[in-house]
């Protein structure tokens, strides 16, 4: 049930990793209700399972999340809500995919090997533990804006970097005991699979992410600190899960703080104070012709490409 505070647009972080040998199959289907029920975002299936966030009016995630768990291998999906006042997403898609979240490596299967789950009202007490190694396995445009108090942070700049990060820098005989977290708990349930198949014995993940935290855990007892970057158009949501005050440069894929934004290298859509002397004129000459159709679609009142993938943006700073 909807809070009877909350902005109308519910917005709903989904994933389960289950053996979808069909996922194919349930792609027009589910692509259909989503338009049904009007909800608007990306879900992504894989034959590892379903992820995505999407956002709705109540009506709309209640009818989705129905739809989706009368299905039995969907029964138990797991979901986080947030509330804000305006759809943060554009357009309604459903994506096939090799990995529901990409790691690339052969053989990893949370479906058949995981870590221990931890609660949310059990995680301080876990992360208070000085023989534990804490880590964060998001990336660094994310670990950047909030991170427990003692987390690891590995400077990846996508997930696929995990692996070889954790290979160089762990060691299963000394680290006896791991914990880790991620946005939703998909990522770093992925990153419990593989560590168990590394090597490492006790493997802890917070179940349902820093999202269900900050849903679950009073800020006074909270180890949380700064926003959590999330996936839509909000950018970031402060720990009561209401919408936080960066802006995303749609260049770079950088969250610009609202002091950054009154910097005279902050261009909408084209440019930050992190990426204004370091794009390539190419990346440049993109941003701007982005943002023009940009204007235009809003103008129109139409769809429009806010979509953005920091993955992307970080290869465009590399090449740039």
């Amino acid at each position: 049930m909807t809070r009877p505070d909350a902005p109308p647009i519910v917005v709903a972080a989904l994933y389960k990793f289950v053996t979808l040998p069909d996922f194919q199959a349930l792609r027009a289907p589910l692509q259909q209700c989503m338009a049904e029920h009007g909800v608007k975002g990306t879900l992504l299936l894989a034959p590892e399972g379903i992820n995505g966030t999407v956002a709705a009016d109540r009506a709309g995630i209640d009818g989705l999340l129905a739809w989706l768990r009368a299905d039995p291998r969907l029964a138990d999906l797991d979901h986080k809500e947030s509330y804000c006042a305006e759809q943060p997403f554009y357009r309604c898609k459903v994506k096939l995919k090799r990995e529901i979240v990409t790691m690339g490596v052969d053989g990893v299967d949370p479906n058949l090997r995981v870590g221990t789950y931890v609660e949310p009202q059990d995680w301080n007490a876990l992360i208070a533990d000085p023989e534990v190694l804490l880590i964060d396995t998001r990336n660094d445009y994310e670990v950047a804006l909030g991170t427990f108090d003692g987390a690891v942070d590995p400077k990846t700049e996508s997930f696929r970097e995990f692996p070889d990060y954790v290979r160089q820098h762990f060691d299963p005989a000394r680290h006896k005991k791991v914990a880790m977290f991620c946005t939703g708990g998909i990522r770093c349930e992925k990153a419990s699979s593989f560590m168990l198949g590394e090597g490492f014995e006790q493997v802890y993940h917070l179940r349902g992410g820093i999202l269900k935290y900050l849903e679950t855990v009073p800020q006074a007892d909270s180890r949380w600190q700064g926003d959590c970057f999330v996936f839509d158009g909000r950018v970031t949501v402060r720990h009561d899960l209401s919408a936080g005050d960066y802006g995303l440069c749609h260049a770079c894929g950088g969250a610009v703080s609202a002091e950054e934004r009154q910097s005279p290298h902050y261009s909408p859509g084209v440019s930050c104070p992190h990426c204004w002397d370091t794009l390539s004129e190419k990346t440049r000459a993109s941003a701007r012709e982005r943002q023009k159709q940009i204007e235009l679609a809003k103008a129109r009142q139409e769809p429009h490409p806010m979509g953005h993938d920091p993955r992307a943006a970080a290869q465009a700073r590399k090449a740039g």
